[in-house]
């Protein structure tokens, strides 16, 4: 399974997964879809699934036009049936979804939105967040509550610590900024701050990050209770 990072609008980021003995592929959250298609065509990979993490545009904006174009599937959550664009397929926390090749865990993931779904490749330990967590940061409370997205987080950093992490965003070094101001001891963190300031000068992608990092860094992880975690929300929204 080979994942390509599609670049989209300013910072979103796409992910195709690749199964490359079938040329057969997955999307996950396809902001727009010229990028996606220029790739598709210039491989010559055919897109068989549209996996949305959540309903917010920027994550869906593509999903007519590629379904219309590759005949693909769309795959969501069930409680977002109304709001993901030319859905198909509705999923539920902890359901196993295997198709061809690929084949992914689904945890409902509350806190951004209400139906916020994580898409978790076990086999590959891969997971894709969507905007719940991101490298160094977490997403803003726009529909749930600071109750839902900490034990959100929690389902996630139950993981094995070699999973790797693949977000919506490149936020990564703003978010950087404010897990230094709160945690500036922090050694671990001020070596991943110069990998990020590497990869960005090099334009590379700071995604995937390794959930070992997180747990050491991402100061959101590191909170150990709901009164901490929502302090530091209230705070990162101000910074």
């Amino acid at each position: 399974m080979k994942i390509e990072i599609i670049k989209c609008l300013k910072d979103n980021f796409s992910y195709l997964i690749i199964d490359e003995k079938t040329q057969i592929a997955c999307v996950i959250d396809p902001s727009e879809a010229k990028p996606i298609i220029n790739f598709l065509n210039k491989k010559k990979i055919n897109l068989k699934y549209i996996l949305n993490t959540h309903h917010h545009h920027d994550h869906v904006g593509g999903n007519r036009e590629l379904k219309k174009k590759y005949d693909s599937c769309v795959i969501g959550f069930k409680g977002d049936k109304d709001r993901i664009p030319e859905i198909d397929i509705l999923l539920e926390d902890n359901q196993i979804w295997k198709k061809d090749n690929f084949e992914a865990k689904i945890y409902h993931i509350p806190g951004h939105t209400k139906g916020h779904i994580a898409f978790h490749f076990f086999k590959e330990k891969k997971i894709f967040t969507g905007d719940t967590l991101f490298s160094l940061g977490c997403g803003r409370l726009f529909e749930g509550t600071y109750e839902q997205m900490f034990n959100s987080l929690k389902k996630i950093k139950q993981l094995p610590k070699d999973t790797e992490i693949y977000c919506g965003h490149e936020y990564t070094i703003q978010n950087s900024n404010f897990c230094i101001a709160n945690d500036p001891e922090n050694l671990k963190l001020k070596e991943k701050i110069a990998k990020i300031k590497n990869n960005l000068k090099n334009n590379l992608p700071t995604i995937p990050t390794i959930l070992e990092d997180e747990l050491e860094c991402n100061i959101f992880l590191k909170a150990n209770d709901l009164k901490t975690f929502s302090k530091l929300r209230d705070l990162k929204d101000n910074f």
